[in-house]
């Protein structure tokens, strides 16, 4: 069965490669939501914290899967951060890609990142880390396996529907935020890095 998938990436990073996966046609076009270009992004940023909260979780809506590609920088994305812990609050499935090994529009890969999901965990101290799994679009061959891995990653999830409160990993008490949100500024995607089909939205 066909699963909705939602992509969190880092934006202003990671644009181009996460494009790869995205038109890897892996997963039907009209399945997929967490995708927006450089204009409508500014556009909704320019809402500030709250509008892009209220945007993520509008898109989550109509997903089940939740796939996080997964580049050097990040795990330390504020917005990442949040779309996990909304996307297990929420019920969604979650599956983490590793991209950094993907090149860009320059033919340049990038340093291997840290796991995000080892930034959040369940109340009883299990870490997402250690539930959800992790692949490499490269050596794993995700153009041809991400089917599979969004539907292992899905059937997986049932274990866990039950509990929905994730806490923050390094204090183990619920995730608040310190410091208020920057809007920052997102250069424009050049060229083949905009994706526009379908213009859906995406974390930074």
């Amino acid at each position: 069965m066909a699963r909705k998938v939602f992509y969190s990436f880092h934006f202003k990073r990671d644009a181009w490669r996460a494009g790869q996966v995205r038109n890897s046609n892996m997963i039907a076009n009209d399945d997929e939501y967490g995708v927006i270009d450089s204009v409508e992004w500014e556009k909704i940023e320019r809402g500030g914290d709250a509008a892009i909260k209220r945007w993520i979780n509008e898109q989550l809506e109509y997903t089940s899967v939740t796939v996080v590609l997964i580049g050097a920088e990040t795990a330390d994305r504020e917005y990442v951060d949040y779309e996990i812990r909304r996307s297990w609050e929420r019920g969604n499935a979650l599956l983490g890609v590793r991209i950094h090994g993907v090149k860009n529009q320059d033919g340049e890969t990038d340093n291997r990142g840290a796991n995000p999901f080892d930034n959040v965990q369940l109340s009883d101290g299990t870490r997402l880390s250690q539930i959800c799994k992790v692949y490499d679009w490269v050596a794993d061959d995700g153009r041809a396996n991400l089917g599979i891995w969004v539907e292992e990653a899905y059937e997986a999830h049932e274990t866990y529907k039950g509990e929905t409160v994730l806490e923050k990993a390094e204090t183990a008490t619920p995730y608040i935020r310190e410091t208020p949100a920057v809007a920052p500024t997102i250069a424009a995607s050049p060229g083949a890095a905009v994706i526009r089909n379908p213009a859906k939205p995406w974390a930074r």
